[in-house]
């Protein structure tokens, strides 16, 4: 049985930090396409950052560049997103997925596997 369990989130003032992680069991994060994605309210599900394969293949979306950094551990398979500047903007429920397609790695609707959510909220 996959699980995927975010944690890191909370509450912060604009300019400040937060590390997610994603810590995945019952699949090997090295093996997979794992994105993060963020949910604000009355949104749809959008992508924020991605990491696969062995070099690995990283990419973000343009508002989040030069702020968030994805990571992979690989031993403790676990995938991790530092976000940094963080503006009130990045408030939403954070989501950790997984996929086999990184050609679609953009869709959510291509992801299998689903964490389960973690609230960020950033105060002006």
């Amino acid at each position: 049985q996959v699980q995927l369990e975010e944690s890191g989130g909370g509450s912060v003032q604009a300019g400040g930090s937060l590390r997610l992680s994603c810590a995945a069991s019952g699949l090997v994060v090295s093996n997979y396409v794992m994105g993060w994605f963020r949910q604000a309210p009355g949104k749809e599900r959008e992508f924020v950052s991605v990491i696969s394969g062995s070099d690995p293949f990283i990419d973000y979306t343009d508002s989040v560049k030069g702020r968030f950094t994805i990571s992979r551990d690989n031993a403790r398979n676990t995938v991790y997103i530092q976000m940094n500047s963080l503006k009130p903007e990045d408030t939403a429920v954070y989501y950790c997925g997984a996929t086999g397609n990184i050609r679609r790695f953009i869709d959510p609707g291509f992801y299998v596997y689903w964490g389960q959510g973690i609230q960020v909220t950033v105060s002006s």
